[in-house]
């Protein structure tokens, strides 16, 4: 895209943290100072976390403009620390207005992206009348989840097709275990797809032949499991700020789409049973509920214009 990267090093402030990180802080404040001073932008757009409270926090000191968008359904540290310094605060959940100052606070909702509902491609063949699962680990990957897999490999195979989208983690090496344990698997009913990632120009057609997505429980893998209403088993990260993953998950499942399973209840037998359970009778929406309001099909336009409109108030 041609849009210049820096890389900033500064540290956290949370729950638990140690000295080094501490120690990060005034020097990640000191490099954000220094970027912005030779960078000089009409106005800052931060989306959260560690990383974009230094930036914004300097720009405030230097007379830089800011927005910052909260996509969660419960405020994160960082943005909470942010809305205090910036302009305007824009949220994709309703819930999560009521942590930050309302006279600066808009409902924006989140932006999808248009590719989930556009089939593009025709790279994942099926010659059976199998279901399909789509397995989706994040582009760092889920050692978790990847694991569980691994290990059920097999018997998943014996009932269902697998996309699995692994990530790319290179200390756990699970891409290239997974393409070995498939490789030593006799013939088996299902056909297994493994990917790295899977591309914009393939997701639609992921996402239009999968009957079940199994997956972590970040904003985005929500969003688009509601707004598509595909059914998901969710396995949410345990240890995220305020348990956000949980949150989420909890709401996919009050729309009837969404099964949860803790990690510390993750084993084979409970995952095995969990899949063919939901392969069997697969959730559906609730009666009368619409996933769609939820979402705001101009969102990015939304975000554009708020941003176009504080850029020229400077």
């Amino acid at each position: 895209l041609g849009i210049p990267f820096y890389d900033l090093q500064a540290g956290k402030f949370y729950r638990t943290y140690n000295l080094l990180s501490l120690i990060k802080i005034p020097f990640g404040l000191l490099h954000a100072f220094c970027l912005l001073l030779k960078i000089q932008p009409d106005v800052i757009l931060s989306f959260g976390g560690y990383l974009a409270a230094p930036v914004v926090f300097a720009g405030c000191i230097l007379g830089i403009k800011s927005i910052t968008h909260e996509q969660t359904l419960v405020a994160g540290y960082a943005n909470k620390f942010i809305s205090h310094f910036a302009t305007k605060v824009l949220v994709s959940w309703p819930s999560s207005q009521q942590y930050f100052p309302s006279n600066k606070t808009i409902l924006s909702r989140l932006p999808l992206r248009k590719e989930i509902v556009e089939v593009r491609s025709n790279s994942f063949i099926f010659d059976n009348n199998l279901p399909v699962i789509y397995i989706t680990c994040g582009k760092t990957g889920s050692h978790t989840i990847n694991q569980i897999v691994y290990e059920t490999l097999s018997e998943l195979l014996d009932i269902c097709n697998l996309i699995h989208q692994t990530g790319d983690y290179s200390l756990t090496k699970d891409f290239q275990r997974l393409e070995n344990k498939y490789k030593e698997l006799k013939e088996k009913n299902g056909k297994y797809y493994l990917k790295k990632f899977v591309f914009a120009d393939e997701i639609g057609e992921v996402f239009s032949k999968a009957d079940l997505i199994i997956g972590r429980a970040g904003s985005h893998t929500i969003s688009e499991i509601l707004y598509l209403k595909k059914p998901a088993l969710l396995i949410p990260i345990p240890w995220v700020s305020h348990n956000e993953q949980f949150e989420n998950a909890k709401l996919v499942e009050s729309y009837g789409l969404g099964t949860i399973l803790n990690e510390k209840e993750l084993t084979k037998q409970k995952f095995l049973e969990t899949v063919r359970n939901l392969l069997t009778n697969p959730p559906t929406v609730k009666p009368n509920v619409n996933t769609q309001e939820l979402f705001n099909k101009d969102s990015a336009k939304i975000i554009v214009n708020e941003l176009l409109s504080v850029a020229k108030s400077v």
